[in-house]
């Protein structure tokens, strides 16, 4: 596997590996073509450059394409997206990660090979895997106990492994409570209506403010591991073994581990509260396009709940088996779970004109257990620390 700094001629391997699926997407060799920084790197990994008409688009943050080279190998492209300190750091975090988890066997396994990199334009090079997400499985309600118990056991693996030399150590930059005292002018300018209504919302909560600064003190004072620091059932990918593959590592580094752990939950509160407008739970199909106010929400998010978080629960047993805990682990990942549902609210809030109230119900929630997350510990079955 090689990889290459821009500006220079010096090609050098590296170990490493990570995963990619090929979710729904559109061919867009047009975009490819605005970057051949992307075929230059496949001719330096030997594979040649892709074929046009194989290629796809999977849409995310990141710019990337995936299909057949001129070797007949797939391959899978990543271009990161981003002012350029900040592509640099994500860069340097990817790179770590491959570092690191060659001496993880939990996570090293089932991995494809990373085949390249080119620091300068931001690309990175790895062998396509076809796969399912975990977020379609949650959708179509086949995401099984028994995955979210080997989920549960991979996240504690992760977490008790030991950190590699030279791990980021920084603080991640969400959540700031800072933000809720002013939000930059460079940032307020290129919100949608809806974003500035969720910002604006948690701006004049003061009970939220002080949640948040409480849930900072307590990251900055907790121990520290080699942690994913983004998880979603998105970056889940699920092969025909039923093993699951964690991936986009770019946030990696030593942090609270209570935060991946919340992260997980979060997902699955979240999730509980979307399902109330298909009325799953009772069996029928999707409810007219319909708005429902705050308390119709709220009224009928404790029977979607109950049938969501045992997932939850199974995966809080299968990282115990991994590791220990410390005392306050089920205070602060209960509160991170709160915070990944009012995260969720402004990711979702994008390109909006305004939030519905299944939006404004999940973040009452995610408000809930992010300022009074000793109440909420026992319903996310957080309860036994040891």
């Amino acid at each position: 596997m090689l990889g290459v700094e821009s500006g220079s001629n010096e090609i050098r391997s590296i170990h490493g590996k990570e995963v990619v699926a090929n979710l729904a997407s559109v061919v867009q060799s047009a975009g490819l073509d605005a970057v051949p920084e992307v075929d230059m790197l496949l001719a330096r990994i030997g594979v040649g450059h892709y074929v046009r008409d194989s290629v796809s688009m999977p849409v995310g943050r990141n710019h990337a394409w995936t299909g057949q080279t001129q070797s007949g190998r797939q391959v899978f492209v990543k271009r990161l997206v981003g002012p350029d300190l900040d592509v640099q750091a994500r860069m340097v975090r990817i790179l770590a990660f491959e570092e690191f988890v060659g001496k993880v066997p939990e996570l090293a396994s089932h991995m494809p090979t990373l085949l390249g990199f080119d620091r300068g334009a931001g690309l990175v090079a790895f062998d396509h895997v076809t796969a399912k997400s975990g977020h379609e499985l949650m959708v179509d309600e086949t995401f099984s106990e028994e995955l979210a118990y080997s989920v549960g056991q991979k996240i504690g693996a992760l977490h008790a492994a030991s950190p590699i030399d030279g791990m980021d150590d920084t603080l991640p930059r969400l959540p700031d409570p800072e933000l809720l005292n002013a939000l930059p002018l460079a940032m307020y300018n290129g919100l949608s209506f809806a974003e500035l209504e969720a910002w604006h919302l948690m701006q004049h909560d003061v009970a939220l403010r002080e949640g948040l600064e409480n849930l900072r003190r307590w990251e900055e004072a907790a121990p520290r591991c080699p942690a994913h620091c983004d998880l979603r059932v998105d970056q889940l990918l699920i092969c025909d073994d039923g093993l699951p593959i964690i991936t986009d590592w770019e946030e990696f580094r030593l942090a609270d581990p209570a935060r991946d752990v919340g992260a997980f939950a979060g997902e699955w509160l979240y999730r509980s509260v979307l399902d109330i407008v298909t009325c799953r739970s009772e069996g029928h199909g999707p409810v007219p396009d319909v708005e429902l106010t705050h308390e119709q929400v709220l009224a009928s998010g404790v029977q979607r709940m109950e049938r969501l978080l045992p997932l939850v629960h199974w995966f809080w047993r299968g990282y115990r088996m991994q590791r220990a805990v410390d005392p306050d682990f089920p205070v602060r990942a209960t509160a991170f779970a709160g915070w990944h549902m009012l995260d969720r609210l402004i990711a979702g809030a994008a390109g909006a004109q305004a939030l519905s109230g299944i939006a404004r119900a999940a973040a009452g929630i995610g408000r809930g257990a992010l300022i009074a997350p000793h109440e909420f510990a026992g319903l996310l079955g957080f309860e036994e620390a040891q």
